[in-house]
């Protein structure tokens, strides 16, 4: 695996953490928000954060897959 993969995977993993932090949080605080993203208004809520971390995990497996 070359350089620019490892430097991804490490990125994104952090990003997952993140995500997770993010769910738990709103998901305590029992959280749902709208908010402005360029033109489109989004709910931003656990859920939201619990499927970009689905997305990214499957970006770090098809980034250690592809060796």
């Amino acid at each position: 695996m070359d350089e620019s993969k490892r430097i991804a995977i490490k990125f994104l993993e952090k990003e997952i953490k993140t995500y997770l932090a993010l769910s738990l949080f709103l998901s305590k605080k029992g959280i749902e928000e709208q908010v402005r993203v360029g033109a489109s208004k989004i709910l931003i809520s656990p859920t939201f954060y619990k499927e970009r971390m689905k997305e990214t995990e499957k970006i770090v497996t098809e980034l250690k897959k592809s060796n």
